[in-house]
């Protein structure tokens, strides 16, 4: 079967979902390719014994007053349908190093957090100032995390070229700091000694003016992109992606073959998936040996080995939201290496949720891990593992549930774990490469696969591309549609919506 279209996007995650509705809001006709049952990826949601739990999107930063979060919900037109559940209270965002005891507890709000930390760390104050403001320098500069300022050109400043790892180093020698600082990286997945400070501080400001949780999870973002899409023009396909771009012409695919038998025909396709997995679709022929050896040379991001649970008989009022990071060392760099194998960092995330009328009290925990330490069991699949695969399993989660249940004495009796998963469980059910769970690692000096390629109607978007998580993902898909649709009209529509 043929069919026509103006765009093509491939991936039906954060990123594809946000530019097929940006390009069918501008009244194109989008075909969306999902290779998996259900378009969402690492947004939908999934259920044990009623309870509804998150598979990898459990919080974000963004959603501040101007935020570029909350203002990428109204160009979308979710802004009455997506709901912020922020981690306000004392104790909602808490990280404790397990080597000496130390607890800090980081208030939401640039000034409350740059208070906090005087205050944790009072010797420090100019270490602290200086790196907040280095933080807001990136942030001001940096024009594609302002709606207002999409059209313009992103240019490179001081901070892209030296990594956080080195910035720290000038400022403070208390580990502790250090640590307390570069904690977010487990939150994108790339250490301090390969990350630059510029791209962390991208992703730092938004989580150290607010963190939040949405209300019913990613699955209130994939509710409001398909009622989005009956509005508009744009069809999903999923359990099918390109298997052939054909019929190329002055640089130009002007056939798309799926995996199905259909054949596509195009102006454009935008590939949302992992670099390594666009490598795998584009044809060698029309490629440079530069490119697929730069495109090769990419380092996946860490995974998750997670915990899914309830506390049973907890005050729902009092329960969450909240997380606390439980950092067995202040050495981020250890945490975030594969090679490493003490006790890993914890992240435990608590939120209440309601389900066929029911209230839960709901703990999602994970823990970073890595592909390389699954290698023995790479080619075992879902629901066929070999037994030693389910004896590492089985201990993991009593570690987990140690330390979790350390955090509080009521847990000990009423913490129940529901289920689990490892990077092979994410690699099985998302189609990730590795089970990763930031795309490719965001190192310092990296030339990322993004925007578009040397067949001139393809482009690349997504998390690995800009930034990762939520907001990275979403935000490449905003800079794409301005490519596409041409930056004076993308720029009108983006005005009339932010002033609606």
């Amino acid at each position: 079967m043929v069919k026509k279209y103006d765009h093509i996007v491939v991936g039906g995650g954060a990123s594809g979902l946000t530019l097929a509705s940006l390009l069918g809001l501008n009244g194109r006709r989008v075909l969306l390719l999902e290779k998996g049952k259900n378009i969402g990826g690492s947004l939908a949601r999934f259920y044990k014994d009623g309870v509804p739990f998150d598979t990898g999107f459990h919080f974000t930063g963004g959603f501040s007053p101007g935020g570029i979060l909350t203002d990428m919900l109204q160009v979308l037109g979710f802004t009455n349908c997506i709901k912020p559940i922020f981690f306000a209270a004392p104790g909602s965002v808490v990280f404790r190093f397990e080597e000496n005891g130390a607890v800090y507890d980081m208030p939401p709000g640039m000034e409350n957090f740059r208070l906090a930390l005087c205050k944790y760390f009072p010797d420090e104050t100019k270490a602290i100032d200086e790196y907040l403001r280095r933080i807001k320098k990136v942030c001001d500069a940096t024009v594609t995390l302002d709606l207002h300022k999409i059209a313009l050109s992103a240019q490179p400043i001081e901070e892209d070229f030296v990594t956080l790892e080195e910035v720290l180093d000038t400022l403070t020698t208390n580990s502790n700091l250090k640590g307390v600082l570069a904690a977010v990286c487990l939150c994108y997945g790339t250490s301090p000694k390969e990350v630059s400070f510029a791209n962390h501080a991208r992703v730092s400001a938004g989580l150290y003016n607010s963190v939040a949780r949405i209300e019913n999870g990613g699955e209130a973002l994939i509710r409001a992109f398909r009622e989005a899409f009956i509005k508009s023009k744009v069809e999903i396909i999923c359990n099918a992606t390109i298997i052939k771009c054909d019929d190329i012409k002055n640089d130009r695919v002007g056939k798309f073959i799926l995996d199905n038998g259909d054949i596509i025909l195009a102006d454009d396709c935008t590939f949302t998936i992992h670099p390594q997995e666009v490598l795998k679709i584009l044809p060698r022929e029309h490629l440079k040996k530069a490119f697929v050896e730069r495109v090769s040379s990419f380092e996946t991001s860490n995974g998750f080995f997670s915990v899914f649970g309830v506390v049973e008989h907890a005050d729902s009022k009092t329960f969450g939201p909240g997380m606390t990071s439980l950092l067995p060392t202040s050495d981020i760099n250890a945490l975030l290496d594969p090679k490493y194998h003490g006790r890993g960092a914890l992240v435990v995330v608590r939120s209440v949720e309601k389900s066929g009328g029911k209230t839960y009290c709901v703990i999602n925990a994970f823990e970073p891990d890595f592909f390389a330490r699954m290698k023995q069991w790479a080619d075992s699949t879902v629901g066929n593992r070999p037994i030693a695969y389910y004896e590492y399993k089985e201990r993991k989660i009593k570690e987990i549930r140690k330390r979790i249940c350390g955090l509080n004495a009521d847990y000990q009796k009423n913490f129940k774990i529901l289920g689990a998963a490892s990077v092979l469980t994410f690699r099985d059910y998302l189609f990730s490469p590795e089970g990763n769970a930031y795309g490719i690692k965001q190192k310092i000096g990296q030339f990322n696969l993004f925007g578009k390629q040397s067949l001139l109607n393809i482009y690349v978007a997504g998390q690995s591309g800009v930034l990762p998580g939520l907001v990275g993902a979403m935000l490449s898909s905003f800079i794409i549609a301005r490519s596409l649709l041409g930056k004076e009209e993308f720029t009108g529509f983006i005005e009339k919506r932010l002033c609606n």
